[in-house]
């Protein structure tokens, strides 16, 4: 098993990718915490996942709050000793709102989505150091990189950051052990909190620009991550690896 006992915390893990990325952690053998916001749908990944012969427990963390980090972080530390695997999965589309020019959504994109990584990044780094290091993976988004209409500008800062603060992290902690590296996801299906993406319309014209002429499967981003997560990627450092279908290659 990749991940044999291994105690990773997935942020937004009640549902979609972050789910998925549990899921997947939990059959290979990792000790996965689930957290998120949304209390129930938490519980019940918990649940399904312990039913399937997984190892699993749940935290409510708001990312956006860092109070619930070292609350969360402590609890981590307190039931299991240490902190293995951070992903920072958490974040909101950033078509929810259909308002382009927003302020108050662009200050929301960036609240959950960067300071979010953020205050994961400090607190996970932290307690990663005095046990000997770890893996930090961060969700980026090929918005980091290139321009996509119908999207909230502030998406793509908000990822962008992302991406820029997987490297900075990367060079901070790396005499500590920890590794910290990035996945940026190009169409995949619509987020819990996708609007205008979710349009079909919209969804038929970005898929047509791909390359492979499809759109991507949350396991397909989930493998990418537990590659960064485990071992196998021991020297890999501050890098973002696109799981895009080759968008961002034309």
């Amino acid at each position: 098993m990749r991940l044999h006992n291994k105690v990773t915390l997935i942020t937004g893990a009640a549902s979609g990718m972050g789910r998925a990325t549990a899921d997947t952690f939990a059959r290979e053998g990792a000790r996965v915490v689930v957290a998120d916001i949304n209390d129930g749908d938490g519980t019940t990944a918990v649940k399904e996942i312990q039913a399937a012969g997984g190892q699993a427990h749940y935290v409510h963390l708001d990312v956006t709050d860092e109070t619930s980090w070292t609350t969360a972080i402590d609890e981590v530390l307190g039931l299991f000793g240490r902190l293995d695997v951070l992903v920072n999965n958490a974040g909101i589309s950033g078509t929810f709102d259909p308002d382009l020019t927003s302020t108050a959504f662009y200050d929301q994109l960036m609240l959950i989505n960067a300071k979010g990584v953020f205050l994961g990044i400090k607190h996970a780094a932290a307690a990663m150091a005095r046990t000997g290091g770890g893996s930090i993976v961060n969700l980026s988004s090929i918005s980091a990189s290139i321009g996509q209409p119908g999207v909230h500008m502030g998406y793509g800062a908000s990822k962008a950051a992302i991406k820029s603060m997987t490297k900075t992290a990367s060079v901070h902690h790396a005499d500590q052990g920890i590794r910290v590296n990035a996945v940026a996801p190009g169409m995949l299906p619509p987020m819990r909190t996708s609007r205008g993406s979710a349009d079909p319309v919209w969804r038929a014209k970005q898929i047509d620009a791909v390359p492979m002429k499809r759109a991507g499967d949350v396991q397909e981003v989930a493998d990418v991550v537990l590659f960064l997560a485990s071992d196998e990627s021991s020297y890999v450092t501050g890098i973002e690896i696109l799981v895009d279908g080759g968008l961002t290659a034309v």
